[in-house]
């Protein structure tokens, strides 16, 4: 992507550096509870995502702080302002939506300068800017096709600089690179990382790949049933998960229950042995072994059913060889072990 100061864009001054916090905030649909009273900060210039299943109550989030939806309890605040009653206009928010949601009757060009438009900005003004925002996103090149001419991964730029065209304090983004493939997906979350840096604002990003949320985020919020389970730097997430349902959705950990409650071990420090060894932990029944290039894949199932996985290196497997349907000693590490809540 080509180099440019958000300054060159502003007609009203500097909107980076905003934080957003978000108190007690609550969204009810009847008797169904979307969000229920989360409490998050984020600082300024981070970029976070908001990572968890499908019904989670993410997108919920990020439509209230886009004021899409109206909240029923709790507050929004961005900067020094309550924005939660605000229309979204007024907010300083932008959002980019799944579906890109260009119109297919303008060019691309004019897709970005619509906003603008609307606001009354003279033709040749508009333009400028929105030729400045293509030019960052490097679509310059393609400012007088249509959408339908456009690959998908061409629209997601467009409808990226469609959302920067209004100078937003912070940009929200509802799982932008889904409909990319998994190629095209690698190289744009780059991007995306880079152009919030190069910005200096925050971006809200929802997603349910860990991968993605691993690649691209400052602060991982991590939801479930509509309350956030955890929130952090990426690395603190997932070396501590605090609860089971964190340890396994983030993926790469096996949660064991133990009698002194449910631990939770990564994978790559699962140790095999045959059944010939001593037990120091628990034997189990070995489900499958897949070569993944990098590493070999085993999952086991423990007595109590508990699925296992570990990750081994080549040498470390043909050490120890295991094959579908023996039992194999699982063995781990003091020092590889956390604690999770005992109420997880």
């Amino acid at each position: 992507m080509a180099c440019l100061s958000w300054a060159i864009l502003s007609t009203d001054g500097d909107m980076a550096g905003t934080t957003l916090e978000l108190a007690a905030l609550t969204k009810r649909y009847g008797t169904t509870t979307a969000v229920d009273a989360i409490d998050l900060r984020v600082p300024a210039d981070t970029y976070c995502c908001l990572l968890g299943p499908s019904g989670c109550g993410k997108t919920t989030t990020l439509r209230l702080v886009a004021g899409h939806e109206s909240a029923t309890v709790g507050d929004i605040i961005l900067g020094p302002a309550n924005v939660t009653d605000m229309p979204p206009a007024k907010r300083g928010t932008a959002m980019m939506f799944q579906s890109y949601a260009l119109f297919p009757h303008l060019t691309a060009i004019d897709n970005v300068a619509f906003s603008l438009k609307m606001r009354g900005v003279a033709k040749a003004e508009r333009r400028a800017k929105a030729m400045e925002l293509l030019r960052l996103v490097d679509m310059a090149s393609y400012a007088e096709r249509l959408p339908a001419q456009l690959s998908g991964g061409q629209q997601q730029r467009v409808a990226l600089a469609r959302a920067l065209i209004t100078q937003p304090q912070i940009l929200l983004l509802d799982e932008p690179l889904s409909a990319l493939d998994p190629f095209l997906r690698v190289r744009v979350r780059a991007e995306l990382k880079r152009l919030q840096n190069e910005l200096g604002i925050s971006f809200i990003h929802v997603t349910h790949s860990q991968d993605e949320a691993m690649a691209l985020a400052d602060l991982i919020v991590v939801m479930n049933g509509g309350r956030i389970e955890q929130a952090g730097a990426p690395r603190e997430v997932f070396n501590a998960p605090k609860t089971a349902f964190v340890a396994q959705f983030i993926g790469g950990h096996n949660v064991i229950v133990t009698e002194r409650g449910p631990i939770a071990v990564r994978a790559d420090r699962l140790k095999l042995g045959s059944s010939a060894s001593a037990p120091r932990r628990l034997s189990a029944t070995v489900r499958s072994v897949e070569y993944q290039g990098t590493h070999l894949q085993i999952t086991l199932a423990a007595p109590d059913a508990t699925e296992l996985t570990a990750m081994l290196s080549e040498a470390e497997y043909d050490s120890t060889p295991v094959r579908p349907g023996e039992t194999a000693v699982v063995d781990w590490s003091d020092r590889d072990v956390h604690r999770l809540s005992a109420d997880a």
